[in-house]
């Protein structure tokens, strides 16, 4: 076992697949080709003297191994980066915290809090990225996020099934609403009918994927007739403002529903709440990582006591 000759490259390709799960997405994220990234992975494993990541067909899983190594490469390329950082002459006295956020937390939750905790501890730096809940997790394990706003769907498992066990806290559990053009005949009352949705043109996630029927309401009993596909939220709602179909969505989300859509609860048939949890790896955290927890739970608790649609 011979670290010495190790790469930062080969480091920084081993924490991607890590975080991405898969060496097709790594090399997507850094650029490279997958020969590339897997020639990267054969040598920090041969330097390792030991198989750091355990190969399924749905992607890679770190070993214990695996683990050991992740956990000081990130020391290694966090110093890097903060080395460089500072010789650029960038303040880091106050601290840098990484966050991850799902998408339907960027859109009011994220930008409130950021905004108070810039007023309240102007010192400390945050940079923060979009990412799904899965993709989310991994960037935690990998050390590449300090926190991140996950998504949670009944039955609220835990976020996944590593050890050691994420520390997780739910911040809103809330209802699924229902987004629906101003000029429907579903708009006319003050909550939709589960039965009234049969029939309904959708606007879901991507095209394919594990988000492929995001948007669609999740009690259906039919096959969606999906309309159009969009993974950004606003991107919904403008659809849906423009009277194209109906599409789902936290109510959190109803402040920045535009013009011509309304955002309506639903009733009949099982209830679907959808929980935000704030998440890190477990331990204390550093100061400027609490600051941030602290000022992303404000932000909610001022979201959660707003009134439903």
């Amino acid at each position: 076992m011979d670290f010495t000759d190790v790469s930062l490259t080969a480091l920084r390709v081993f924490r991607a697949v890590a975080e991405e799960g898969t060496f097709t997405a790594a090399a997507a994220s850094l650029g490279y080709t997958q020969s590339a990234v897997s020639r990267q992975i054969a040598a920090i494993e041969r330097a390792a003297g030991a198989e750091l990541l355990e190969r399924r067909r749905e992607g890679v899983r770190l070993t214990s191994a695996g683990r050991v190594v992740l956990r000081r490469a990130t020391v290694v390329l966090d110093e890097i980066a903060e080395t460089a950082r500072e010789l650029s002459g960038l303040p880091v006295e106050g601290g840098t915290v990484r966050l991850g956020w799902v998408p339907t937390a960027g859109t009011t939750l994220v930008p409130h809090a950021v905004a108070a905790l810039r007023r309240s501890d102007p010192g400390v730096r945050v940079v923060s990225r979009e990412g799904g809940t899965p993709a989310l997790v991994r960037a935690l394990r990998a050390g590449s996020i300090d926190l991140a706003l996950l998504s949670s769907a009944p039955p609220f498992r835990a976020p996944d099934t590593e050890s050691p066990l994420l520390a997780v806290q739910t911040l809103t559990e809330r209802a699924l609403c229902l987004a629906v053009p101003a000029a429907h005949p579903l708009a006319r009352g003050d909550f939709v009918d589960a039965a009234d949705l049969r029939g309904q043109r959708w606007i879901a996630g991507s095209a394919s994927g594990a988000d492929r029927l995001m948007g669609v309401w999740p009690g259906l009993d039919e096959r969606p007739e999906i309309a159009h596909t969009a993974r950004d939220w606003l991107a919904k709602l403008h659809l849906v403002a423009a009277g194209c179909a109906l599409t789902t969505v936290p109510c959190a989300l109803a402040p920045a529903a535009p013009p011509g859509v309304r955002i309506l609860p639903v009733r009949g048939g099982p209830q679907e709440t959808r929980r935000l949890l704030l998440a890190r790896l477990p331990g204390t955290p550093p100061e400027p990582v609490r600051r941030l927890a602290a000022a992303l739970r404000a932000a909610a608790l001022a979201t959660d006591t707003a009134p439903d649609p």
